[in-house]
């Protein structure tokens, strides 16, 4: 063989190698915290979506890594910023915009998807959903949700009441549930409904006040009127279902064991997020029914859960990447995928229009009732320093329905110590 010939395999054999190597180049990996707040098989749901994510883009991997709940990630989250090791993006709760902001942690994502494409991807979503700061949009919806109202349509029946008719207003709420206490002597078998008041007790709370025309906050992140008169009686209502009318518990009452006292039928209606719905839908024996929360004197709820973030500490090429991610998982089909595994709300019009979703309202028609309140929804309580101004309502909360203060007295003290926390910000 010839030396040019030789010199030409050789030079095959190089490219050949050089090809492959380009071919076989290692993923983009990003690293997603993601917090685990309810029941359900979450999981496993978001693993496969990120499996089937991957199929597609081979060129990127996901580590998918599970915080814990709200509060816990995003402190998880911004201790791994401080310290040089944030992930590359997280479901964080959309409230936490102003801290992440705050801290510099995050890009918006109206930076990254800024030609017209990106703009319409964004304007797609509801409304509700959608939260401008610094006129950028900094987060996009996945995990959605708002309080709704669940009722046991057989315990209706049983105590005389229609099934189909859930409660309008607080009084009915009261009138309803007094029929449907069942008690053993001293014991109660079942109470008329539960409404959480622990761990994140403001949430709930939030709902409440929202059907008696009150706002938590100012909207700008930056002050809190948590000692309204509207408040006030809010958090005399839910004190004195226990205290006064004996349709609830007595103390608080804990987020986590609710849905399971819904599905067990120890008590008759429950206040939880629609995030909820599958696990009830999967385990409840009996047939049960999905409201608004009743009102006072409007229709209102917050909405609540979590959004997708991009980290500033990002590498450009893994931020692209993020953003790849983000807007294939919220896409229709799969927003419709999400929603019918978990109860969370489908965050587009365009998601309740696929096929999937059609099928699904059709066999839970409940699913409807988060997506209309979401014209009466206000955004959740969100502030600078979130985690700890949140921290103050949750403590009054827990203090007014334990008796250890005054709704007056708890919600007094909160606002004072709000207002040192947001004086920087104001």
């Amino acid at each position: 063989m010839s030396i040019a010939m030789r010199l030409t395999r050789v030079a095959t054999a190089l490219l050949l190698v050089s090809t492959t190597s380009v071919f076989a180049a290692d993923p983009i990996k990003l690293q997603m915290y993601y917090p685990i707040a309810v029941g359900g098989k979450i999981t496993h749901t978001v693993d496969g979506l990120v499996a089937d994510f991957e199929k597609i883009h081979p060129e990127i991997s996901i580590q998918p890594v599970y915080t814990g709940d709200y509060a816990t990630t995003v402190t998880k989250a911004l201790t791994a910023f401080r310290g040089g090791n944030a992930p590359q993006m997280a479901v964080i709760g959309d409230i936490e915009a102003y801290s992440l902001i705050d801290a510099g942690a995050i890009v918006p994502v109206s930076d990254l998807a800024n030609d017209q494409a990106g703009k319409d991807w964004i304007n797609g979503f509801y409304p509700a959903f959608i939260r401008h700061i610094q006129g950028k949009v900094w987060s996009i919806p996945f995990q959605r949700s708002t309080v709704v109202l669940y009722w046991n349509k057989q315990a209706f029946e049983k105590a005389g009441l229609k099934a189909d008719e859930a409660p309008k207003n607080w009084q009915e709420v009261v009138d309803f549930g007094k029929k449907l206490v069942i008690r053993d002597g001293s014991d109660v078998k079942q109470w008329g409904i539960e409404i959480p008041s622990t761990p994140n007790g403001y949430w709930n709370f939030q709902g409440i006040a929202a059907t008696n025309g009150a706002h938590l906050d100012n909207g700008k992140g930056t002050a809190v009127t948590f000692n309204t008169p509207a408040t006030v009686e809010a958090l005399h209502w839910l004190t004195n279902l226990a205290q006064k009318d004996g349709v609830s518990p007595k103390g608080a009452i804990a987020w986590g064991t609710t849905p399971q006292d819904f599905i067990d039928g120890k008590t008759a209606m429950m206040v939880t997020t629609t995030g909820n719905l599958t696990t009830v839908n999967d385990n409840a024996k009996f047939p049960f029914g999905v409201a608004m929360l009743p009102e006072k004197t409007q229709r209102g709820s917050p909405t609540g859960g979590g959004n997708l973030y991009v980290f500033k500490n990002g590498t450009p090429e893994q931020q692209k990447a993020a953003l790849e991610f983000i807007r294939w998982v919220s896409a229709p089909e799969q927003a419709a995928r999400w929603s019918i595994a978990t109860g969370y709300v489908a965050t587009s019009p365009a998601a309740w229009e696929t096929d999937a979703m059609k099928r699904y309202v059709q066999k839970v028609p409940q699913a409807l009732v988060a997506r209309e309140q979401l014209k009466f929804s206000q955004p959740e309580l969100s502030t600078y320093n979130s985690v700890q101004i949140q921290e103050l309502m949750n403590h009054a909360i827990e203090a007014a329905v334990t008796q250890t203060k005054t709704p007056e007295q708890a919600l007094e003290s909160a606002q004072k110590q709000a207002d040192r926390l947001l004086k920087p910000y104001q």
